[in-house]
């Protein structure tokens, strides 16, 4: 209990003190806030917290949880796990959506996605079912599947098993890179579970994206 207490004071200081000295000596470090439960490595977040490379962020379905580290937001989506690594996420399930001029990079198995330029990127990669979806937003990303590496241009998204394959390889060898448009709206034959991952990931990123450091009040916290 006493240790318990120690921990949330000690936690309450760094939120108020370290963070702006953290992300200027970019040292991978960065702030957790959360909008519904979330636990931070097993134990409940009960706002905010700062947190390093290494740590494991999982959010409950119906919860959000955003992170912003030096020069990138991300956006870890309903119901996901992920590791942050400093300058990059590596995604077990769920989805997240990216926002970074520093080339933060998402690892979803053996699907390696990062932005092809150090601009401003946006995307979104969603894991469900062994099959990782991918699109890219604002800029284009460079993706590695470990068999080899493709471009996806910005306003378009495609599909990988997490294994690395392309999903529907053959019908699309006549696309570059196996990309399609993200507009053009059921042309993929990908789970109904990632496309309505996916649309979640748009409303989401235009109300968390926008808000300050400070988000809504969490819901009461639940054991996961």
């Amino acid at each position: 209990m006493r240790a318990s207490v120690i921990q949330e004071i000690l936690t309450s200081i760094m939120i108020v003190v370290m963070p702006a000295a953290l992300f200027g000596a970019d040292s991978g470090a960065a702030m957790l806030y959360s909008n519904g439960p979330t636990w931070l490595n097993g134990s409940t977040l009960p706002k905010s917290s700062a947190i390093f490379s290494g740590d494991l962020v999982q959010t409950a379905a119906g919860s959000v949880a955003k992170i912003n580290a030096s020069g990138s937001s991300l956006i870890v989506l309903s119901d996901s796990l992920v590791q942050f690594e400093g300058g990059a996420v590596n995604l077990d399930h769920g989805g997240v959506t990216i926002a970074t001029s520093k080339g933060m990079t998402t690892r979803a198995g053996d699907v390696t996605v990062s932005p092809t330029a150090g601009v401003w990127t946006q995307f979104d990669v969603t894991d469900a079912d062994g099959k990782v979806l991918i699109a890219a937003r604002k800029g284009d990303l460079t993706i590695n599947d470990g068999a080899e590496t493709t471009t996806l241009a910005q306003g378009q998204q495609t599909t990988r098993d997490e294994s690395g394959k392309q999903e529907n390889n053959k019908k699309k060898k006549k696309r570059a890179g196996g990309a399609v448009p993200v507009a053009s709206g059921g042309i993929l034959s990908s789970p109904v579970i990632i496309g309505a991952g996916l649309v979640a990931v748009a409303g989401v990123t235009t109300w968390i994206l926008l808000q300050g450091d400070e988000p809504k009040k969490p819901v009461s916290p639940v054991t996961p």
